[in-house]
């Protein structure tokens, strides 16, 4: 550790007043100054000393939620730390709101990030709150299904058939360079221009995809979040057009098959359990024992590519599966301001495999889908 890293955390500990001392934070640090200082300036009550960020005591000067706190800090430190604050907050200093209430919840505004908060936490509710938190999640989840379904749908709701002629009438089906063929005997001179009597239109087909498989895998661990509420609603989508086969498994160091709750995102979301390792070799051995046909088949693997485990068996599988005729699509982890965050020197591996690797939204993801089954 060094010296400036050292000085930092003895900064954190003693809280405003020791900058002559420790030194001024950074801006991550500051962050998580300001989270500490939400919970444990509790400490002083509303008279106290000159706490964190020079506010008086107490939480009047804090814009800080209670579900904005906890996502905050399940972002800015590790897994033991988010353990200690968790506990000293519901034991030390009754901040039961989210995890023992089922009234203040009631009265919560459902929202992505009262979202994230409840699945953060979940596992210490008790069952009336638990089923409250079910609740707001299901009316976040079937918002962003509204917002989602459209872009997914649209991106499978056929190619131009330049085959074949239409009598739909439609501008974008519009076949320009036929119907200036075939209108020509209709040239004025005089006017120097065609006249069109008959314009001709392509026709649209809805290909038949059913025999595609589409297997995603979800790293589940704590950076995850925001791509594994994507994942959950997305593949919903997917299922519930009845025009792939999909599967949908979450992992850490162990794997987590949860097609059977593809139909309804909630359950899906309820189930995961946020934080542990990362296995991404596991998750892909497990995928290639599903494929039933490797030419029809796309494992989309969403994860932000740090490998915990050993790296050559992530790599083994992932080439063997794209030999086999798999096409493998790795996504890398978005957070709520859609900007990636993954580890790029094994991305790059597997872009030389022969993997297709990036970062998309689940509107592109489902057109990338929709692009490779026509093709």
């Amino acid at each position: 550790m060094s010296d400036d890293h050292r000085q930092s955390r003895w900064r954190l500990v003693m809280g405003a007043g020791s900058e002559e001392l420790c030194g001024q934070l950074s801006g991550e640090e500051q962050l998580r100054d300001a989270c500490l200082g939400y919970l444990y300036d509790r400490e002083y009550g509303s008279g106290g000393r000159n706490v964190r960020g020079g506010k008086g005591g107490g939480l009047e000067g804090s814009n800080l939620t209670v579900p904005d706190w906890i996502n905050q800090i399940h972002e800015l430190f590790p897994k033991q730390t988010i353990e200690r604050l968790e506990k000293d907050a519901l034991e030390r200093y009754n901040l039961e709101e989210m995890v023992t209430n089922p009234d203040v919840l009631s009265r919560a505004k459902p929202n992505q990030t009262l979202l994230k908060a409840v699945l953060r936490t979940k596992h210490l509710m008790n069952q009336d709150v638990l089923k409250m938190a079910q609740h707001l999640v299901r009316q976040v989840v079937e918002e962003m299904m509204k917002q989602m379904a459209q872009d997914v749908r649209n991106a499978f709701q056929g190619s131009l058939d330049r085959r074949n002629r239409s009598f739909l009438k439609i501008a974008k089906n519009f076949d320009i360079e036929t119907t200036l063929r075939r209108n020509l005997k209709h040239y004025d001179p005089e006017l120097q221009r065609i006249l069109i009597e008959t314009p001709f239109f392509f026709s649209r087909i809805r290909r038949q995809v059913d025999r595609w498989q589409i297997i995603i895998l979800v790293d589940e661990s704590g950076s995850m979040l925001d791509s594994v509420i994507h994942s959950a609603v997305t593949a919903s989508i997917f299922y519930s057009m009845k025009m792939m086969k999909v599967h949908l498994c979450i992992f850490d160091t162990s794997v987590v098959d949860l097609t059977a709750d593809c139909v309804d995102p909630v359950e899906t979301l309820m189930k995961v359990q946020l934080g542990g390792g990362t296995d991404i070799g596991n998750a892909l051995a497990y995928a290639a024992e599903l494929v039933e046909n490797p030419q029809r088949t796309i494992v989309a693997m969403i994860t932000d590519f740090y490998e915990g485990a050993p790296v050559a068996r992530l790599y083994s599988v992932a080439r063997a599966l794209i030999e086999s005729g798999v096409t493998g699509l790795g996504l890398a982890a978005l957070d709520d301001q859609a900007e990636p965050t993954y580890d790029h020197e094994v991305a790059a591996k597997l872009v030389q495999m022969g993997w297709h690797v990036g970062a998309m939204t689940p509107g592109e993801l489902a057109n990338w889908v929709a692009e490779k089954v026509r093709s």
